[in-house]
């Protein structure tokens, strides 16, 4: 697939994505690094959450990581899927940027939303 075939991503998505961009991770580990990037508890269902990994799988933007147990399934990014998150990253950053040019938002909120999502123990 290319960009254009799957830009933009769903919110769900992209947080997929974000969630198992430094490691591999299981169904429910997926879950929990989403609550902890947002703060809050998913609002998915699982059965949204399989769908969601099952066209990413799909679209060849994650894969199954090889794993001795049995009873998960790890998914990691592609190479793909690394490319098409970095250019939803850049998409979002660039929609932030016009509403922060619309006064909409100040810089020193996004840089305070920012530090205490990065500062949130795991």
């Amino acid at each position: 697939m290319t960009k254009t075939q799957v830009l933009p991503l769903t919110p769900l998505s992209f947080q997929i994505v974000i969630a198992i961009a430094d490691q591999p991770r299981h169904g429910y580990g997926i879950v929990k690094e989403i609550e902890r990037i947002t703060g809050s508890p998913m609002k998915s269902s699982t059965g949204t959450l399989y769908l969601a990994v099952q066209r990413l799988e799909e679209a060849g933007l994650l894969e199954e990581e090889p794993s001795d147990d049995s009873r998960r399934r790890y998914y990691r990014l592609t190479a793909l899927g690394r490319e098409i998150a970095t250019a939803e990253t850049e998409r979002l950053t660039n929609l932030v940027g016009e509403a922060r040019a619309k006064k909409l938002v100040e810089a020193r909120q996004v840089a305070g939303w920012m530090k205490s999502s990065s500062t949130t123990p795991r």
